[in-house]
């Protein structure tokens, strides 16, 4: 079931709520981000959340080489809150959601289990132009195209180059930060990012690094 659309206000955004550790997932504001869930610990960190307010964060264990974690295993101190907007229950008990985006957090503590899952407080207070109107100053477009269209080239990753080309600025660099494969490190790094602009000047750095790597092979060992 798709439920009504949000918009989301400051004083919406809750003190706790629950969090999924999931290594390599990057959930940016106003991004989509689709997720299969079938540990019933996050079965029931669902249900729940879909009976309240459908508040979820995304955060990355530090344990990056494990897609879940366990319930003592350290995570990042930045993750990003979203909110359920898709719910659909599938074959074999899973759930199917998609969650967007909202504002980044910093965990300010972990609270004791809840049904199994993990629970953090969280504080927005250093990312408040996530929940306002995002500031954007000094993102160049083209040489970040360029680096797109040269990565996208040489791994052979298909796009939709019309639907990048007339995206505004912001879904652009949400977009790519969310769909190319960086490592579970780049991710957080692009997550912990100031403002759009500095995430998206990371996003070409390390597509151009990445781009640089691959040509020239391994650097010779010095003796």
């Amino acid at each position: 079931m798709t439920p009504p659309t949000y918009e989301l206000r400051l004083d919406d955004l809750p003190a706790v709520f629950p969090v999924f550790p999931l290594s390599g997932a990057l959930l940016l504001p106003d991004g989509r981000l689709p997720l299969n869930i079938f540990e019933p610990r996050y079965l029931k960190m669902v249900e729940g959340a879909m009976a309240g307010n459908r508040f979820l964060g995304m955060v990355q264990p530090k344990a990056g080489e494990r897609e879940t974690v366990g319930d003592a295993d350290p995570v990042y101190d930045i993750g990003c809150l979203g909110r359920i907007t898709t719910f659909a229950e599938v074959e074999g008990g899973r759930f199917f959601i998609t969650l967007q985006g909202l504002a980044r957090f910093r965990v300010v503590e972990e609270l004791e289990l809840e049904n199994g899952y993990r629970r953090v407080r969280g504080d927005f207070s250093d990312f408040a132009n996530d929940v306002d109107t995002r500031p954007i100053d000094g993102f160049i477009r083209q040489p970040f195209v360029d680096a797109l269209q040269a990565y996208f080239a040489f791994y052979e990753i298909k796009g939709s180059w019309e639907a990048l080309e007339d995206a505004d600025e912001a879904t652009l660099i949400t977009s790519v930060a969310m769909a190319v494969p960086f490592s579970p490190e780049e991710k957080q790094a692009i997550l912990e990012c100031s403002g759009l602009a500095a995430q998206g000047e990371m996003i070409r750095s390390l597509m151009e690094m990445a781009l640089h790597e691959a040509k020239q092979g391994p650097a010779p060992v010095r003796h």
